[in-house]
């Protein structure tokens, strides 16, 4: 998984965990990209702290991660999840016997689609 992205499923499963300022100053920038300058002038701190936090930061979101692996759990499942809507896919006209049959599928897939779309959210 790429930096970027781990860090962003990081703090949305671990986020909550974590103090005020440090969340704050995390949202600021990875999600809203503000430079280290422009934070630490918002938070009247050195840029070198704001470094530093965002650094301990990580390794506390790294720290949860490691312990209860929720984000590889979540990557896991999705795969599964990947994994299931492709057989579905793969199912053609020709491999029913009837309309109806078919149909019925067209019917179930259109709601493990649904189930699969609500799990990823």
């Amino acid at each position: 998984m790429k930096d970027l992205a781990r860090r962003a499923f990081l703090f949305d499963f671990y986020g909550p965990l974590l103090t005020e300022k440090q969340s704050r100053i995390w949202d600021l920038y990875y999600n809203l990209d503000y430079s280290l300058a422009e934070i630490a002038e918002g938070e009247e701190i050195s840029r070198q702290a704001v470094h530093d936090l965002l650094k301990r930061t990580e390794k506390i979101l790294n720290d949860y991660e490691s312990k209860l692996l929720l984000v590889q759990k979540f990557e896991m499942e999705r795969e599964k999840l990947a994994r299931i809507e492709a057989l579905l896919q793969s199912l053609e006209r020709e491999s029913f016997c009837s309309e109806e049959g078919w149909m019925k599928k067209q019917d179930i897939g259109f709601e493990i689609k649904q189930m699969i779309s609500d799990t990823l959210k």
